[in-house]
């Protein structure tokens, strides 16, 4: 990463789960807990409310509530985003307005999924976001899970919004990411973390991690060596956490089941299920084989 690098957020993000308890309420007690600990072993910022925090099943007053609670816990010197994507807009404006007033630092804004906008929509909708916000806003392009790429030329013109700060990147398009790094100041998040090290290397500011709920510093190591100068070290850092990931991110189960799993966080809301026996053994099995080799 070169100095000139944007990085509102800071560089190591988790994107956090939401606790529950065993009755399948929201488990603010649990979340100050984890918050708190995340930050300890060195996360810059949190994401609250995306996909692995379990958006899709959480009321509006739960994220407010899941907010207030994570900035009590973490005070005001760690970066809090929120997730405040739908598949509406108008309900998006809403949860924009609600994190804002809970103390939200940033929002994580999805492409509108399922409907599958054309891209002048698509573009209208963040703008629409940008403009009744006074927080900076992070654009998520995941296309596999909304079916709808932003888009290099949307993005170079979303960047023109001195709201429209970042990216959390998931569209497996390095040439295309590289092409908007070059050509704005908007701050690239990996939100893969099999790319964490190679887009960093590109130019990114940092990345959003699911794996981070469990392994914070194993997942930061390999962007402190790379910025160090030891290229080779961060490759073998990075290398150390690939069975760990593929386990929890690319074995057919969503990453809040695999976290939840490794983490005793409570349920899962329906329609997720919980990770089976033979799962989650595979799970620690990794996760105790990284603990052991970053030692």
């Amino acid at each position: 990463m070169t100095a000139t690098t944007p990085r509102p957020f800071g560089r190591a993000l988790c994107a956090m789960i939401t606790p529950f308890t065993a009755a399948g309420e929201l488990d603010l007690t649990a979340a100050r807990a984890h918050a708190a600990a995340l930050v300890a072993d060195g996360c810059d910022g949190l994401v609250l409310s995306g996909t692995t925090g379990e958006s899709p099943t959480t009321t509006d007053e739960e994220k407010t509530a899941l907010l207030r609670a994570v900035r009590e816990a973490v005070g005001d010197g760690v970066a809090l985003l929120s997730g405040v994507g739908s598949a509406d807009t108008r309900h998006t404006l809403r949860l924009a307005r609600r994190a804002e007033d809970a103390g939200a630092d940033g929002l994580l804004v999805v492409t509108p999924y399922y409907s599958r906008p054309p891209r002048a929509a698509v573009e209208a909708h963040f703008l629409r976001v940008a403009e009744v916000s006074g927080i900076p806003l992070m654009l998520y392009d995941i296309p596999g899970r909304t079916g709808t790429r932003i888009g290099t030329e949307s993005l170079l013109r979303l960047a023109e919004h001195p709201r429209v700060v970042a990216v959390k990147d998931c569209a497996y398009d390095l040439l295309g990411s590289t092409t908007v790094m070059s050509r704005t100041s908007l701050a690239y998040y990996s939100g893969c973390e099999e790319l964490n090290l190679p887009l960093y290397a590109l130019g990114g500011a940092g990345y959003v991690s699911t794996v981070a709920n469990v392994a914070p510093r194993q997942m930061r190591a390999p962007l402190d060596a790379f910025d160090a100068g030891r290229t080779g070290e961060a490759a073998r850092l990075n290398a150390l956490t690939v069975r760990l990931t593929e386990l929890m991110m690319a074995s057919g189960l969503p990453g809040t089941v695999t976290v939840k799993a490794l983490l005793s966080a409570g349920p899962v809301r329906e329609p997720l299920q919980p990770a089976g026996r033979g799962a989650a053994d595979g799970l620690r099995e990794a996760y105790e084989e990284l603990l052991a080799a970053a030692r």
